[in-house]
Formats: C-alpha cells, sequence, structure tokens
C-alpha cells in the first residue's frame, strides 16, 4: 500500500501493518506520532536533545511491541503517550539525583515574525515552564497531557494509570496552582495588551 493512501489508516491498522512486514506503514505511523512523541518530551523535559532521544525511544518501543500487540486492549497514540511519560518522569528523577534544576536548562529561541514578538514568546515560555517546573511530577505531566496537548481526561487517565476524577483533580489542582505563579506576571509578560 503506498505511503500516500496510509494517511486515512488508524494508529492500529498501521500497526499491524508494520508488523506483517510493511515498511509504509511504519513511516506512516512515525510521521503522525513522531512530532506529538517529541512535542510531549520537550514540554516535559525542556531539552530538544533529550526530547529527540526520547521520542525515538518511545518509537522503538512500539516497533518492538508491535508482532505481540492486541488490538483494542489499548489506543496506540496512548501507549506512545505514556511511554513517552515514562521515559521523561525517568529523566527528571535521573537529573535530581545529578542535582540538575530543570529550570536552568535554556529555552529553546522560538522563531517568530517580529524580534519583539519573539521575545514576549520566548519570555511566556520560560514563565511557564518555570512554573511547570514546580509542580509536583503527577500534576505537571496531567497538565500538560490535558492542556498543552489537548488529550481527553480518559486518554489521560489511560497514560497516567490513574482514574478519570484523578485526572481531573490533578489537572484542576495543577492549573490553578499556575493561575496563582503566573497572575502576578500577566502585566511583565504582556497580558494585559490581549
Amino acid at each position: 500500500m503506498p505511503y500516500d493512501a496510509m494517511s486515512d489508516c488508524s494508529d492500529e491498522t498501521l500497526l499491524a501493518a508494520y508488523a506483517a512486514g510493511d515498511p509504509a506503514a511504519a513511516r506512516a505511523l512515525t510521521m503522525r506520532l513522531g512530532p506529538r512523541a517529541f512535542g510531549h518530551a520537550m514540554r516535559m523535559l525542556n531539552d530538544r536533545a533529550e526530547a529527540e532521544d526520547i521520542a525515538q525511544e518511545a518509537l522503538l518501543r512500539l516497533w518492538r511491541a508491535a508482532p505481540g500487540w492486541r488490538e483494542g486492549e489499548a489506543k496506540v497514540s496512548t501507549w506512545v503517550y505514556r511511554v513517552v511519560s515514562n521515559l521523561c518522569i525517568d529523566r527528571i528523577r535521573r537529573r535530581r539525583g545529578g542535582h540538575v534544576d530543570i529550570d536552568a536548562v535554556a529555552e529553546p529561541p522560538d522563531p517568530s515574525p517580529s524580534a519583539e514578538q519573539g521575545l514576549q514568546d520566548t519570555a511566556r515560555g520560560q514563565a511557564l515552564q518555570a512554573a511547570l517546573g514546580t509542580l509536583p511530577e503527577r500534576q505537571k505531566q496531567a497538565v500538560v497531557l490535558r492542556h498543552l496537548e489537548g488529550l481527553s481526561n480518559p486518554e489521560i487517565a489511560g497514560i497516567m494509570d490513574i482514574g478519570v476524577r484523578a485526572v481531573e483533580s490533578l489537572s484542576a489542582r495543577g492549573r490553578k496552582a499556575l493561575q496563582g505563579l503566573l497572575a502576578p506576571r500577566r502585566a511583565e509578560l504582556g497580558y494585559d495588551d490581549d
């Protein structure tokens, strides 16, 4: 099956096709899930190189799991998010053991049309990343998956292996904590102009 014809296939169909030996299915699934895995890892770690490593490792684990994949037990995307989350948490824990502060990692430059907008976007991103860094790991994970990745509460519950109510609680507490941390900086970050 040509690569373009696979764009309408579900993740599960593509994974089954890959397991049956179709390399085009792997390319299609990588193009679909790779950017999501990288984006989630980037938001969790704030380190481009580590995020790339995590995304690659998550997809490698998916390819290794493909032959034994049982359709209907979990969504492929949910499984990938869960693997990325777990790998990120492991990296964060290793960093803390090595006394490296996650907030000390530089924000990557944000390409934008104007220098002023770029500076403002960078300041906003750094403020959000710094505020996220103060949250407990589970709250941070729930907030990132819900509000930055746009996943549904049931999907997040599957990724975090907790109930939907627990996701709602973690997300609400995390969001409230972020609002409290960022509210005093509204004018500084240019939100009063919006």
